[in-house]
């Protein structure tokens, strides 16, 4: 008896528990959404700090509030600041529980990827909007809008490679025509120092040629027997 007791006093604990818990939840979401309900107020009134103070308090009080993480993306979306947008609403995407939800996040993900020029990306970010609500018209012009700026995207970057491929065709020619250029200059000055050897050798062969008389013999060498034959024949006196 005594052990069936204990056992209903522990169920009783364990059920009061579970009660105070979903009581602290109950008053932390009902928090969460006065602090959106503010945040949307000054929205309205163009107050972007404070309303981005409303909505950081109401996910401090409920982390998983998809209502203020997505306004807090949407006010960024309205002040410019896309990449903090983009990362608020990625975390809406996340936490939401319902089609409607995921639609709507994944549907301005879409928008500020536009906004950054990230046309692939955002095609798939209103493929997974049009997931969750095939419905929506404005979501399927996005997508038809986003596609033909990926489509654009991809050709401009095709242009860009084959004008860089063109461009380094044309400095690779010119390197091979400049140094086709250096050889043709190379081989003429090495045919012009040929040719000042051959004219150097030809002049030194001409001057040998002229110090030898006809008969092939040195010019000092005639003299030098001219003068011997000269003092040979003139007479001696006594």
């Amino acid at each position: 008896m005594k052990q069936i007791t204990t056992y209903i006093l522990l169920l009783i604990t364990t059920v009061s528990f579970a009660q105070e818990k979903d009581k602290e939840q109950l008053l932390a979401l009902k928090k969460a959404n006065n602090y959106v309900y503010e945040g949307n107020s000054l929205i309205q009134e163009d107050d972007f700090v404070s309303a981005e103070m409303a909505y950081r308090k109401a996910i401090s009080e409920q982390p998983s509030t998809v209502a203020g993480i997505y306004n807090l993306g949407s006010s960024y979306i309205k002040k410019g600041n896309f990449d903090e947008a983009l990362y608020r609403l990625q975390e809406a995407a996340e936490s939401a529980t319902s089609k409607a939800e995921k639609h709507k996040a994944f549907h301005n993900i879409g928008n500020v990827l536009m906004q950054n020029k990230k046309c692939k990306e955002a095609v798939e970010a209103f493929k997974s909007a049009l997931r969750n609500d095939p419905a929506d018209d404005e979501t399927r012009y996005n997508l038809g809008l986003a596609k033909v700026c990926a489509e654009q995207q991809k050709q401009d970057q095709k242009d860009e490679n084959k004008d860089d491929e063109n461009k380094d065709n044309k400095d690779e020619n010119k390197d091979n025509k400049d140094q086709k250029e250096n050889d043709d200059k190379k081989d003429k000055d090495g045919d012009n120092k040929d040719e000042d050897k051959k004219d150097e050798g030809d002049q030194d062969k001409k001057e040998g040629e002229d110090e030898k008389d006809d008969e092939g013999k040195p010019k000092d060498e005639k003299e030098d027997k001219g003068k011997g034959d000269e003092e040979k024949e003139r007479p001696t006196t006594t």
